[in-house]
């Protein structure tokens, strides 16, 4: 079993950057495949990017060339990069650990992203 939590969610203006960080505990992380979600009011949550264990990464269509993730596995920790913020992507953003051999998915508990000026 693994324990995530995020941080590094606020306020920020149109145009600006935040760097989101999960870190995980209880497990090895390196056996997980990692994915940053978001869930704006009134919509279903949806991936925003993935993260192998190996390292390979997708993205949504709608955040390709502003958002990067990555990840640390010395850290125990997978990251979210976030520049050219839009108002639309406001949203409560969520951590997923999915472990490779059992196929558990893990969550974390969630941090507020809002961008308006």
């Amino acid at each position: 079993q693994v324990q995530l939590v995020e941080s590094g969610g606020g306020l920020v203006q149109p145009g600006g950057s935040l760097r989101l960080s999960c870190a995980a505990s209880g497990s090895i992380f390196r056996i997980y495949n990692m994915g940053w979600y978001r869930q704006a009011p009134g919509k279903q949550r949806e991936l925003v990017a993935g993260i192998t264990n190996g390292g390979r990464t997708n993205y949504a269509d709608s955040v390709k060339g502003r958002f990067t993730i990555s990840r640390d596995n010395a850290k125990n920790t997978v990251y979210l990069q976030m520049n050219s913020l839009k108002p639309e992507d406001t949203a409560v953003y969520y951590c997923k650990a999915d472990n490779v051999f059992t196929q558990y998915t893990y969550w974390g508990q969630g941090t507020q992203v809002t961008v308006s000026s």
